[in-house]
C-alpha cells in the first residue's frame, strides 16, 4: 500500500454522564495484508497495521497491537469512562510507519 492511510471513521456520543460508560466504534480502511495465501504462496506485497492508539487529553487510555490475525478494515468497540469533557485522539500505525489519525470531543455533563 503506498501514500497516507485512509481516515478513520469514528462513532462516538457527543455527550455523556459523568462516570458512566460511554461505547466507542472505530473503523478503518486497511488490507491487512501478510503478503502469503492460505496455501503459503506469496501474493507479492505485504501491508499490516501494527498499532491502535487512544489519547484522552493526551493520556494513553488504550493501545492495541495488531497482527497477521487481524482482518482486513479493523473494526474495534470499547468503552471509556469520562468524567469531564475530553478529547479523544485515534492513532493507527502501519509497518512503514505511516499513521492514520482523527479526533473527536465528548461533552461531559
Amino acid at each position: 500500500m503506498s501514500g497516507p492511510l485512509s481516515l478513520p471513521r469514528i462513532r462516538a456520543p457527543r455527550t455523556a454522564r459523568a462516570g458512566e460508560p460511554v461505547e466507542i466504534r472505530t473503523l478503518v480502511e486497511h488490507p491487512m495484508e501478510t503478503g502469503l495465501r492460505a496455501d503459503g504462496t506469496p501474493t507479492g506485497g505485504r501491508s499490516m497495521l501494527t498499532r491502535m492508539a487512544v489519547r484522552v487529553n493526551g493520556e494513553l487510555a488504550l493501545q492495541a497491537e495488531l497482527r497477521n490475525g487481524t482482518s482486513a478494515n479493523p473494526y474495534h468497540v470499547f468503552f471509556l469512562r469520562l468524567e469531564r469533557t475530553s478529547d479523544l485522539d485515534f492513532t493507527w500505525t502501519d509497518e512503514a510507519g505511516r499513521t492514520a489519525r482523527a479526533t473527536t470531543r465528548i461533552a461531559v455533563t
